[in-house]
Protein backbone atom coordinates (compact mmCIF):
# COMPACT_ATOMS: atom_id res chain seq x y z
CA UNK A 1 0.00 0.00 0.00
CA UNK A 2 1.53 3.49 -1.07
CA UNK A 3 0.79 6.22 1.53
CA UNK A 4 1.70 9.81 0.24
CA UNK A 5 3.91 11.78 2.14
CA UNK A 6 3.25 14.74 4.10
CA UNK A 7 4.22 17.36 1.45
CA UNK A 8 2.73 15.51 -1.45
CA UNK A 9 -0.82 16.09 1.08
CA UNK A 10 0.17 19.39 1.84
CA UNK A 11 0.71 20.24 -1.71
CA UNK A 12 -2.75 18.72 -2.60
CA UNK A 13 -4.67 20.45 0.03
CA UNK A 14 -3.47 23.65 -1.40
CA UNK A 15 -3.98 23.60 -4.53
CA UNK A 16 -7.74 22.25 -4.14
CA UNK A 17 -7.86 25.38 -1.77
CA UNK A 18 -6.34 27.59 -4.55
CA UNK A 19 -9.26 26.17 -7.27
CA UNK A 20 -12.10 26.40 -4.66
CA UNK A 21 -10.87 30.14 -4.55
CA UNK A 22 -10.59 30.45 -7.80
CA UNK A 23 -14.26 29.12 -8.57
CA UNK A 24 -16.05 31.11 -5.41
CA UNK A 25 -14.63 34.67 -7.44
CA UNK A 26 -13.92 33.84 -10.86
CA UNK A 27 -12.79 37.18 -11.35
CA UNK A 28 -12.23 40.62 -9.79
CA UNK A 29 -15.16 42.26 -11.25
CA UNK A 30 -17.33 39.30 -9.48
CA UNK A 31 -15.62 40.15 -5.95
CA UNK A 32 -16.30 43.82 -7.06
CA UNK A 33 -20.05 43.10 -6.82
CA UNK A 34 -20.12 41.66 -3.51
CA UNK A 35 -19.32 45.35 -2.44
CA UNK A 36 -22.47 46.99 -0.72
CA UNK A 37 -23.65 49.84 1.20
CA UNK A 38 -22.31 49.26 4.46
CA UNK A 39 -18.77 47.69 2.98
CA UNK A 40 -17.45 50.54 0.63
CA UNK A 41 -13.43 50.83 -0.08
CA UNK A 42 -12.44 53.98 2.13
CA UNK A 43 -13.03 57.42 -0.14
CA UNK A 44 -10.33 59.83 2.19
CA UNK A 45 -6.38 58.82 2.83
CA UNK A 46 -5.46 60.61 6.15
CA UNK A 47 -2.64 60.70 8.26
CA UNK A 48 -1.98 57.80 11.34
CA UNK A 49 -3.03 59.71 13.39
CA UNK A 50 -6.24 60.74 12.30
CA UNK A 51 -7.19 57.26 10.78
CA UNK A 52 -6.18 56.18 15.00
CA UNK A 53 -8.95 59.14 15.77
CA UNK A 54 -10.69 57.23 13.44
CA UNK A 55 -10.31 53.70 15.35
CA UNK A 56 -10.72 55.41 19.06
CA UNK A 57 -14.01 57.20 17.98
CA UNK A 58 -15.77 54.42 17.00
CA UNK A 59 -14.46 52.22 19.85
CA UNK A 60 -15.16 54.82 22.26
CA UNK A 61 -17.76 57.63 21.19
CA UNK A 62 -19.51 56.32 18.39
CA UNK A 63 -21.97 54.59 20.33
CA UNK A 64 -23.29 57.30 21.49
CA UNK A 65 -21.88 59.84 19.32
CA UNK A 66 -23.03 58.40 16.34
CA UNK A 67 -20.95 57.13 13.44
CA UNK A 68 -18.96 59.37 11.62
CA UNK A 69 -19.67 61.83 14.10
CA UNK A 70 -23.29 62.64 13.01
CA UNK A 71 -25.20 62.13 16.17
CA UNK A 72 -27.73 60.25 17.93
CA UNK A 73 -30.78 60.86 19.69
CA UNK A 74 -28.88 60.20 22.80
CA UNK A 75 -25.30 62.40 22.28
CA UNK A 76 -25.28 65.83 19.67
CA UNK A 77 -24.27 66.14 16.24
CA UNK A 78 -19.94 66.44 16.96
CA UNK A 79 -19.39 67.97 13.32
CA UNK A 80 -21.63 70.65 14.64
CA UNK A 81 -20.07 71.00 17.72
CA UNK A 82 -16.53 71.91 16.53
CA UNK A 83 -17.76 74.19 14.14
CA UNK A 84 -16.36 77.63 14.51
CA UNK A 85 -19.76 78.99 15.95
CA UNK A 86 -20.67 75.68 17.62
CA UNK A 87 -20.19 75.24 21.59
CA UNK A 88 -16.92 73.46 21.49
CA UNK A 89 -15.32 75.41 18.80
CA UNK A 90 -11.75 75.15 20.23
CA UNK A 91 -9.36 72.16 20.91
CA UNK A 92 -8.92 72.77 24.51
CA UNK A 93 -13.05 72.99 25.17
CA UNK A 94 -12.61 69.47 22.93
CA UNK A 95 -9.76 68.14 25.52
CA UNK A 96 -11.65 69.42 28.87
CA UNK A 97 -15.22 67.56 27.85
CA UNK A 98 -13.44 64.71 26.72
CA UNK A 99 -11.38 64.40 29.90
CA UNK A 100 -14.02 65.96 32.11
CA UNK A 101 -17.01 64.53 30.81
CA UNK A 102 -20.41 65.83 31.07
CA UNK A 103 -22.05 64.52 33.64
CA UNK A 104 -25.11 66.62 33.97
CA UNK A 105 -25.68 65.26 30.43
CA UNK A 106 -24.55 61.98 30.81
CA UNK A 107 -20.90 61.99 28.96
CA UNK A 108 -18.57 60.32 31.22
CA UNK A 109 -15.20 61.41 32.05
CA UNK A 110 -12.99 59.27 29.96
CA UNK A 111 -9.43 60.10 31.69
CA UNK A 112 -11.53 58.99 34.91
CA UNK A 113 -11.97 55.68 32.91
CA UNK A 114 -7.98 55.53 32.04
CA UNK A 115 -8.33 57.44 28.30
CA UNK A 116 -4.62 59.03 28.03
CA UNK A 117 -4.45 62.93 26.89
CA UNK A 118 -2.45 61.56 23.31
CA UNK A 119 -6.11 59.74 22.55
CA UNK A 120 -8.18 62.02 22.68
CA UNK A 121 -5.89 64.68 20.47
CA UNK A 122 -6.35 61.72 18.26
CA UNK A 123 -9.92 61.40 18.49
CA UNK A 124 -10.05 65.43 17.98
CA UNK A 125 -7.89 65.29 15.23
CA UNK A 126 -10.68 63.14 13.20
CA UNK A 127 -13.45 64.92 14.44
CA UNK A 128 -12.13 68.19 13.32
CA UNK A 129 -11.08 66.61 9.97
CA UNK A 130 -14.42 65.87 9.39
CA UNK A 131 -16.13 69.14 10.68
CA UNK A 132 -14.12 71.06 8.23
CA UNK A 133 -15.10 68.71 5.76
CA UNK A 134 -11.70 67.36 5.02
CA UNK A 135 -12.65 63.30 5.84
CA UNK A 136 -16.10 62.46 4.20
CA UNK A 137 -17.99 59.45 6.38
CA UNK A 138 -16.69 56.56 6.48
CA UNK A 139 -13.72 54.18 6.80
CA UNK A 140 -10.77 56.16 5.52
CA UNK A 141 -7.53 54.59 4.97
CA UNK A 142 -3.65 55.57 5.91
CA UNK A 143 -1.83 57.98 3.83
CA UNK A 144 1.55 55.94 3.37
CA UNK A 145 4.79 57.96 4.43
CA UNK A 146 7.33 58.96 1.85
Amino acid sequence: MCVPDSATLRRAVLCAGALLGLSAFGSVAEAQELRDAYHQPPRDTVPQNVYDGWKHYNLNCARCHGEDALGTTIAPHLIVSLKPDGPINTKELFMQAVCAGRPDKGMPAWCALGMEIPTIEKIYSYVKARSDAKVAPGRPAVKREG
